[in-house]
């Protein structure tokens, strides 16, 4: 059974840090791309950051890049994400999600897994 478990939100204010992790199970770990994904209340699930199987390839969404970065330990079976110089708009449920392809892909429908996600609430 596979399971994306995700920690690290929390309620911060604006400019604040924060690092998202996502523990996986279930799965090779190493054979999965691994995004983060977020939810803002009233709207669609968007795509924040991707992340290839080695963690040699990176892609960051325009509104999250220089602030946000992805990374992965294939060893702990973990991915990370940290967030600087947080905004208010960056406020949401953000998930982790893995994708048996292994390329770097942005729809919520190409990923296979998914997290219960995590809440970030950023005041300003």
């Amino acid at each position: 059974q596979v399971q994306l478990v995700e920690s690290g939100g929390g309620l911060v204010q604006a400019g604040d840090s924060l690092r998202l992790s996502c523990k996986a199970s279930g799965l090779t770990f190493s054979m999965y791309t691994m995004g983060w994904f977020r939810q803002a209340p009233g709207k669609e699930r968007e795509f924040v950051a991707a992340i290839s199987r080695s963690g040699g390839i990176t892609y960051h969404a325009d509104s999250v890049k220089g602030r946000f970065t992805i990374s992965r330990d294939n060893a702990k079976s973990t991915v990370l994400l940290q967030m600087n110089s947080l905004k208010p708009e960056d406020t949401a449920v953000y998930y982790c999600a893995a994708d048996r392809s292994g390329y770097i892909r942005r729809l919520t429908n190409e990923y296979d897994y998914w997290g219960q996600g995590t809440q970030v609430t950023v005041s300003s």
